[in-house]
Order: structure tokens, then sequence, then C-alpha cells
């Protein structure tokens, strides 16, 4: 599960161990009265409605990974947009629940608070009327792998598909080695049906970025890897343009061949034939005009054939 709940608020029972645990990332000691906590789900692993599921040890990194970690709207990283923040983390197990790989469920629950002050006032109501519930998580991990044939899907794409059972298994795909956790985003549901983690791709993974662009994943980029993008983007463009050139020199190139070995056949002719190829057919059929200009034309004499002369009144 990727999209989180919000479990229980703990209204003013702040303990001592939890306010401690606070005050390392406050910049002056808060007092139990200043502070409000809710504890939250943020994933598990079992298979989510993506076809998707952390591995166990994955949810134990994540676990040390979140904590710190702030709590915005809707994943939109700006300033303004922070209000609560990640504590205390812990991954519990549920041995009465199995998971689609035969694990015992487990769940990553974290423990996060926010000041009390009049601009949180009508969203702490909402926390604990249950309208602000759901939230989701955006982290990055270093591998994704196929269950059926252990593929990692980054570098080895296999056509298995989530969701289908190939053989009696059934396919997901292992979200393994956690590299980061960026944030935690308090979600309207309604608006975001696809509420989950935000994939993040790094600059060396154009290949899987484009398979999540096209799938229509949300993807969320840093500013570093927005300029990394930027840059390929850049250097795609510019081997786009080396390329059409290519092309059209070789093009030119037929038509000139083509003039000299098959003078019978119109040059825009050929070029409209040209204009369909790709590089490598093009190259080939210049190699194969090449070889025809160095091979005489065939003679072919007039006249009509005439049978050989009867000299059997010779033979002696």
């Amino acid at each position: 599960m990727k999209q989180a709940l919000i479990l229980k608020n703990l209204g003013g029972e702040v303990s001592a161990a939890q306010l401690e645990a606070i005050n390392r990332f406050s910049r002056r000691a808060l007092e139990a009265d200043e502070v409000y906590v809710f504890s939250l789900l943020l994933c598990d692993n079992a298979v989510d409605r993506d076809g998707e599921r952390f591995s166990s040890g994955a949810l134990q990194k994540l676990a040390s990974l979140f904590v710190g970690k702030t709590g915005i709207f809707n994943h939109d990283p700006k300033g303004q947009n922070q209000t609560a923040r990640i504590f205390e983390t812990a991954v519990e197990t549920d041995d009465g629940r199995v998971v689609e790989n035969g694990e015992p469920y487990r769940a990553l629950r974290a423990w996060a608070y926010m000041v009390r002050c009049p601009k949180n006032e009508d969203l702490i109501l909402e926390i604990d009327a249950g309208i602000k519930k759901e939230v989701s998580v955006g982290c990055a991990v270093g591998k994704v792998l196929c269950s059926v044939c252990g593929a990692d899907l980054r570098d080895q794409p296999c056509g298995h598909r989530p969701g289908e059972v190939y053989n009696g298994v059934l396919c997901w795909r292992e979200l393994e080695e956690p590299t980061d956790a960026y944030e935690w985003s308090f979600v309207a549901v309604p608006a975001q049906r696809n509420a989950g983690v935000t994939k993040q791709f790094s600059a060396a993974e154009p290949g899987q970025l484009r398979k999540a662009l096209e799938s229509g994943q949300e993807v969320l980029l840093d500013p570093a890897q927005a300029a990394a993008l930027a840059d390929q983007l850049r250097s795609l463009e510019s081997l786009a343009e080396d390329g059409r050139a290519r092309l059209d020199r070789l093009r030119r190139k037929m038509v000139a061949l083509a003039a000299f070995a098959l003078p019978s056949v119109p040059a825009g002719t050929v070029g409209e034939v040209a204009k369909g190829m790709d590089a490598g057919q093009l190259e080939a059929f210049c190699r194969g005009l090449s070889s025809m200009q160095g091979t005489p034309p065939s003679l072919q004499l007039g006249g009509t054939s005439k049978p050989a002369p009867d000299n059997q009144a010779f033979c002696i």
C-alpha cells in the first residue's frame, strides 16, 4: 500500500519520550501543550493497486529514512506547504495476516507532530474529524524487481505484466533498496485517484522515466534531476539534428548514383523512394548502385533469328 492513512491522533497526550524526540528537530524546547501528535501508516508489504509492493527489507530502510521528513500537501514542495514532521517510526508485524508472497503482513507506522497555532487549528480539526485522513509518500528505490523472473526492470525490462498470473505465479513489482525518502503528503483522494508513492528517477534512468511518463505515472524531479534531464534533452536534440543531416546526405547520394546506374528512372521518383528509407536502407542502396556503375550494359543486337542451315546434304 503506497497510499497511507492517519490512524489515530494522540490529542494532548504527549509522553516525555515523544517530547524529547520532537525537540531534536526544534530550535527551542517545546512544551507538551504546544504540539499536536498523530500517528499514520506510511506503507506496507502488500501488493498495491499499482501492482507494486515494498519488500520487508525496504520497509526497515524506509523507517530510518522517513525520520525527520516533513509533511506537505499534494507533493507540492513549497515551503509554505510544510505542516508537520515525522519524529518516530517503527515497522509493525501482524502475524495473523499474510501477503502475496506468504510473508507476514508488515507496515511502516510513523508518528508526526505539528505546532498548535491559529494557522493549524483547522487542519487539526479536520484530522480529528477524519476529513484529512489519507496521505501518500514520496521516496526513491534502487531496484524494481519482477516477481516472476526476478529481472530488475530498470535495466532489464521483461514482458511480465503486474496483476497477471504466469504458471500460477502472480506478477508484481518488488520495490527494493530505498535510497531516499523525500516527503509525505496530505492528499485529497477525489482529486488524486492514483495517490501513492511519487516515483523519483535519476538522470541515469532515462528509459525508466520515459516508461513512467508513457504510463501516466506521477513523476517528481528535484532541481538537479530536472537540470540533468534538460541537458539530456538538449543532447538528444543535437543528435537528432545530426541524424537528419546524415539522412539528407544519403538521399542526395542515392539520387546522384541512380542517375548513372538507372538513367531511365526519373530523379524525382528516386527521391520519393529515398524519403521512406532509413539510414541502413539508404546505405545498402547506395552500395548497390555504386557497384552497378562499373558493369557495362549488355549488348542487344537487332534482327530476327534465322534457322541454322541444313548441311545434311554435304555429310560424307
